[in-house]
């Protein structure tokens, strides 16, 4: 046992999602922020180098992480604070840009290094959040025109519902608009300006060569995450791999009389005597609080039930279908064991939210291994 609990990423797991997902006519970015959605960024980074073309980020801090591991192009997709221009323009991170006031500052830091800096202007083609509204796209140009040492190497959106097999027509009119506004900015003096819309759920179902998208963000398929339950059902035969186990060890195993409480707030008392465990993970470790007597683990191969509360650093479990428990042996939170298996999205459904926040969630303090 190497860690007491660890989160295990499987290389070729990684790998073989992002070949599933990449297509031929489009060069593939991996999306890795959130700590490459709780699987650790460094760890996606060195597994998924090789390929793909390039990486997106939200932050300079995580720019900083990928630029310790790969000089691959990089797009930072969140915001980017002042006083972190300089850095993110030296280490040649691509900026998205969707208001005037950043221009000046972009262009003071690639004069001051000595370098033209990239933008990807983010517009918000009926999306309603960050990005520049298309009416607002003209008055934009027209004052980065009056920066010729920025390059602007291409316009992105991303869309808002096209997980929703059942109804496309939203992303049509996004699709619709992203297009008028593309089209603006190519007579305005970028005839060759590079578009993006797609991240992996457009990947499924809307992406094609007569689309014109020259690079997609891939991010939760990698993981082997499919973006909505229609999506996971129409394209079984992507046969995304499973990519994290989350595992710990039994820190305590024993024997509870009949009638005595489990845990903070006396939530549970057993009916009969009750084996039990302990397990060292907590909702400071990303085990949500809300798996509260209703979440499962794996011990043995099988399913053994939480008791009571999760803890800060630990929560019981109920050992009767696995007596031959003992400490230190494996327990698994998420992922598999032997032929059982605890999915993301079956945690999600207990706790009332989606399998990207159980993912993203997992501390990123505690080490991930590749497997």
């Amino acid at each position: 046992m190497k860690y007491l609990s660890e989160v295990q990423i499987d290389r070729a797991a990684l790998q073989h999602n992002t070949r599933s997902l990449t297509l031929p006519h489009t060069e593939t970015f991996a999306v890795i922020k959130a700590n490459a959605y709780g699987h650790g960024l460094d760890v996606a980074v060195e597994c998924l180098d090789g390929n793909v073309d390039g990486f997106a980020v939200d932050d300079i801090e995580e720019l900083v992480a990928v630029r310790a591991i790969t000089s691959k192009p990089t797009l930072v997709l969140g915001y980017v604070p002042c006083d972190h221009v300089e850095e993110a323009v030296r280490l040649d991170g691509e900026l998205a840009i969707y208001d005037v006031r950043r221009l000046q500052g972009v262009a003071d830091a690639g004069a001051l290094l000595g370098k033209r800096p990239k933008i990807h202007l983010k517009i918000d083609a009926l999306l309603g959040r960050q990005g520049l509204l298309p009416e607002e796209i003209p008055d934009f140009l027209a004052k980065l025109r009056n920066f010729p040492q920025i390059e602007l190497v291409a316009a992105y959106s991303h869309f808002g519902n096209i997980e929703d097999t059942t109804d496309l027509s939203h992303a049509h009119d996004q699709t619709t608009a992203f297009a008028e506004a593309l089209e603006v900015i190519k007579q305005s003096g970028w005839p060759n300006i590079a578009r993006h819309e797609s991240a992996t759920s457009a990947v499924m179902v809307h992406e094609s060569p007569h689309v014109g998208n020259r690079l997609v963000r891939l991010g939760v398929g990698i993981y082997s995450l499919y973006p909505s339950a229609p999506l996971s059902r129409t394209h079984q035969a992507l046969n995304l791999q499973p990519a994290m186990r989350w595992v710990s060890h039994l820190a305590q195993v024993k024997r509870l009389p009949a009638k005595h409480p489990v845990g903070y707030g006396l939530t549970y008392v057993t009916s009969r005597e009750t084996p039990i465990g302990i397990v060292p993970q907590g909702y400071s470790d990303g085990y949500d609080r809300g798996l509260s007597n209703c979440g499962e683990v794996l011990v043995h191969g099988v399913r053994c039930p939480v008791l009571g509360r999760i803890a800060m650093n630990m929560f019981a479990i109920d050992l009767t279908l696995a007596p031959q428990a003992q400490q230190e042996d494996e327990v698994v939170l998420l992922g598999s064991q032997g032929e059982d298996a605890i999915t993301a999205e079956e945690i999600a459904q207990k706790i009332g939210t989606i399998h990207y926040e159980v993912v993203a969630r997992i501390s990123p303090l505690l080490p991930r291994t590749v497997v």
